[in-house]
């Protein structure tokens, strides 16, 4: 039997975690085409919308910060919004998104998007199943739309394993730098891992189309999900290579009788 389309399950044995110091070598190449990217986009006034989704713990923020980390904030814009509120709430569902597409010039990269509403509200009964239904058919439509305006839109599902997925969430349990990660959202969601597993299937059916398609990345490994992620999204923008500048630095004038001031300037102290 034929694979079904956007099949998630990888049946190939696991490769090997990446160590820190081949991550950060490839993360570096990858990080100066970033930056031709962006360039590319200024210059010509491209408009490019990445949309993140996935499960708790399936590494969205890390990917994100990995794309986001050597470029411009001016040019790439991450929007992550908040619950919304009793206004937002009584509009049609979209409209909270449209005001953050890009304009040109821009990358807008959703940290969870319009999608909320096909997972994690119907899941945890937020929205009822006549409006994910409603939005599940409106979505395409709504998506040709971004895309004939001239939007690159690249929409990117996370898939990371249930064991994984334990052995996260246990870990920011277990380790108070990332406690502040763990809501009680995600320990009500942890135990619904089927439920979400059929929202997810019925909006891949219904939202995998020819002109906003799903990509799907293995995330167990989130040093090979972030470099094939941001690989992939290379490979979709038509950017150009970013040429090298020979840059020199000018001469600093002259001090000009200009003395360092002898003030009691309130130095912070220095234990390392």
């Amino acid at each position: 039997m034929a694979k079904p389309k956007n099949a998630i399950d990888d049946r190939r044995p696991p490769r090997p975690r990446m160590k820190n110091k081949e991550y950060r070598r490839e993360l570096r190449l990858l990080h100066g085409e970033l930056v031709a990217m962006q360039e590319w986009v200024k210059r010509t006034g491209a408009k490019i919308c990445i949309v993140f989704e996935g499960r708790d713990t399936a590494g969205k923020g890390g990917t994100i910060k990995a794309i986001t980390e050597r470029v411009s904030p001016r040019v790439f814009r991450v929007v992550a919004l908040p619950a919304p509120t009793p206004r937002e709430r009584s509009q049609m569902y979209l409209q909270r998104y449209v005001p953050h597409l890009p304009g040109a010039g821009e990358v807008t990269i959703f940290d969870r998007s319009w999608y909320n509403r096909a997972g994690v509200e119907r899941v945890m009964g937020f929205c009822t199943e006549g409006q994910a239904a409603e939005f599940l058919q409106a979505a395409p439509d709504v998506e040709r739309a971004i895309v004939r305006s001239g939007v690159i839109l690249l929409k990117y599902w996370l898939e990371v394993s249930a064991d994984e997925q334990t052995r996260r969430l246990q870990s920011r349990i277990d380790d108070p730098r990332k406690v502040w990660k763990l809501s009680e959202l995600d320990l009500r969601s942890y135990g619904m891992w089927h439920e979400y597993s059929r929202c997810r299937d019925e909006m891949f059916r219904a939202t995998d189309t020819s002109w906003a398609p799903w990509y799907v990345a293995g995330a167990d490994d989130k040093k090979r999900a972030r470099l094939n992620v941001i690989t992939h999204v290379l490979g979709n923008v038509p950017y150009e290579p970013l040429m090298h500048r020979e840059v020199s630095l000018p001469e600093r004038h002259k001090a000009d009788g200009y003395r360092e001031p002898a003030m009691p300037l309130r130095h912070i102290p220095t234990p390392y």
